[in-house]
């Protein structure tokens, strides 16, 4: 069921932004009364789920979930129609419009995408605001995966500063560090400032290993929910408890707790807990797993005390294209690791495989937009990109023919469109090859 319900929102997602991409070279193209041949969802080797013609334009839902397309008369493009280009231009094809026209048409489904994600993050923020955890409300600092340690960090830190930059939101941490290369970080500890340096092939090795809360606040045991096939379910301990020791350990903090449990796993072990002002002790079992069987309370709001900026509609509008900026300007120093000698970033290049595991297991419209809107902004990036092929191929070439005053010659976009799509088909392969790499072996 998890599959399934992650497919759907991967498939609705991609659905809405590979239409209204389209549409936005559609409506571009008939602005300039262009003809459009076909208008697909989905790509249709071989065959077609279903279509049907209206007008001069067919218009179909292909069976390949990996994108979609227009079919722009008079233009080479990814369909490589050579034989329309023998004939002689006709008015309604793209070859006959100004080149501002043109490069109005190839930039249409890439404005239409960067439009979405500003539509999207104004209704967001209109709806459920901005949610964010102050770092000063993280009093008892923080909990951390054990690789954290190679760069210093220890459990209890309070993290001040990343690359002298102090953190007022704990939620950016994680992006400020990975996002940002960062170089150092500043923490207080013992009551005592100290500056950590971060290798650049420590943040490889962090993307490397895609492990998820590397960076947490520490989190008292309180016992949220005791599950009816715990095998402590008759051992006393009830809802709302502090768990404050085990045998005679005791301690204050998650982290601490799972050190301790490690080392007493398989046993039956005394625990020590805090109800109301009382302290208790009760027989539990510690399984195999180290755990005790029960969900511990992690509800930030209650612990820490999130806070939630609100806004009218009218203040969504500047603070959606804020938001659109800045989303935009991260997913492109994302994209920058790529290329970073040290960090290797190719290395992490996913498919429609990881696309589809950053959507939640469960349906939940909030995390659905929010995925949504980052990926009609990855679209917008990668479609602008200057080669052949993509949209930003189109843009190049209109701008070298806006430039020169005369087009490129058809021998030579037919050259640059398969230079293009072999560079595309390149990277999907690596995609693919580092998803089944790392989700397979």
């Amino acid at each position: 069921m998890d599959i399934f319900i992650r497919v759907a929102q991967l498939l609705l997602s991609l659905s809405i932004l590979v239409l209204l991409h389209e549409m936005g070279h559609y409506v571009a193209a008939r602005i300039f009364k262009t003809r459009v041949e076909k208008f697909y969802l989905f790509f249709n080797p071989w065959f077609s789920i279903f279509k049907f013609k209206k007008g001069d334009t067919e218009y179909g839902l292909g069976w390949l979930p990996l994108g979609g397309y227009v079919k722009i008369a008079g233009m080479i493009d990814e369909s490589m129609d050579k034989e329309q280009m023998k004939k002689p231009p006709k008015p309604d094809e793209f070859r006959s419009k100004k080149a501002w026209q043109r490069l109005i048409i190839m930039i249409g489904g890439v404005v239409v995408n960067v439009f979405l994600a500003y539509v999207i993050y104004i209704f967001m923020l209109t709806i459920w605001g901005e949610q964010y955890l102050p770092n000063k409300n993280v009093k008892d600092g923080i909990a951390i995966d054990p690789m954290m340690t190679e760069i210093g960090l220890q459990n209890g830190d309070k993290i001040l500063k990343v690359d002298g930059e102090e953190v007022i939101d704990f939620f950016k941490i994680s992006t400020m560090i990975l996002l940002e290369t960062a170089e150092t970080i500043t923490v207080e500890r013992n009551n005592e400032i100290k500056e950590l340096a971060i290798d650049p092939v420590f943040i490889k090795k962090i993307m490397d290993e895609e492990r998820a809360n590397l960076i947490t606040p520490r989190i008292p045991m309180i016992i949220g929910e005791i599950p009816d096939t715990s095998a402590n379910i008759n051992s006393g301990i009830e809802i709302g408890d502090k768990i404050i020791g085990i045998d005679s350990s005791f301690f204050n903090f998650q982290d601490e707790f799972k050190a301790i449990a490690t080392e007493k796993k398989g046993t039956q072990v005394e625990l020590a807990v805090l109800r109301n002002t009382d302290t208790l002790f009760m027989p539990v079992l510690i399984n195999d797993d180290a755990k005790i069987e029960v969900f511990l309370m992690t509800d930030l709001d209650s612990l820490f005390g999130t806070e939630t900026k609100e806004y009218t509609f009218f203040e969504a509008i500047p603070a959606g294209f804020k938001k659109t900026w800045v989303e935009f300007g991260n997913y492109v120093k994302q994209f920058r690791l790529i290329f970073n000698k040290d960090i290797k970033g190719y290395e992490n290049v996913g498919s429609f495989i990881s696309i589809g595991k950053i959507f939640p297991t469960e349906w939940d419209w909030y995390f659905f937009w929010k995925i949504t809107a980052f990926l009609s902004i990855m679209l917008a990036f990668l479609n602008i990109l200057p080669i052949p092929a993509l949209d930003g191929g189109h843009v190049m070439f209109l701008l070298i023919e806006m430039i020169i005053g005369r087009k490129l010659s058809d021998r030579a976009m037919e050259i640059a469109q398969y230079i293009g799509f072999f560079l595309v088909m390149a990277l999907v392969v690596l995609a693919l090859f580092n998803d089944f790499m790392r989700h397979v072996f």
